[in-house]
């Protein structure tokens, strides 16, 4: 397990410690190889903590705020113990299959398949990445695919919830 933790306008004391604990909880389904980042930041006197978990590629990801930093730790840890369970049958193959023989289906509904209900075809223009805001913004979606007219790949710009605006891009392994 490798923890890293990020800490912006807040202090981290204690928080290696503690997290190394409650991280322990995720090792029945990663054993000791995955990887957790943890982004802690104070907004409106609240500490609003991000826990991101990565093994091989799957990536979880949970936040949570609260009056005390392990509270919110206690929270994404669990939310994302229910990420798993609520997706358990298309994950299990990838994770520990031992870890999920513990009887813990009553809790959680098992998701059916995903149904797709809507295929849209559509026509990527090059445009560089204030146009393809601006575009998200005209149809008021939360997100847009769009061919970067710079580098030529296929990125998607999306809305956070912070208001900000984040992009992804494509790498290769």
């Amino acid at each position: 397990m490798n923890v890293k933790i990020t800490a912006k306008k807040v202090q981290a004391d204690g928080l290696a410690e503690y997290a190394q604990s409650k991280l322990k909880k995720l090792e029945r389904f990663f054993g000791e190889a995955f990887d957790a980042r943890i982004t802690m930041s104070t907004q409106r006197g609240m500490i609003t903590l991000e826990l991101t978990v990565q093994h091989d590629n799957l990536t979880f990801r949970a936040e949570q705020s609260a009056q005390n930093k392990n509270d919110a730790l206690d929270a994404c840890v669990d939310r994302i113990v229910r990420q798993i369970r609520k997706n358990k049958t298309k994950i299990e193959k990838r994770l520990h299959i031992a870890a999920f023989n513990d009887g813990f289906e009553d809790e959680i509904e098992e998701q059916a398949a995903y149904e797709v209900i809507k295929k849209k075809p559509i026509i990527l223009h090059p445009m560089n990445l204030d146009e393809a805001i601006l575009q998200m913004n005209m149809v008021g979606h939360s997100f847009f695919m769009f061919k970067n007219g710079d580098t030529g790949e296929i990125n998607v710009v999306y809305k956070r919830k912070d208001g900000h605006y984040g992009v992804m891009e494509p790498t290769k392994d």
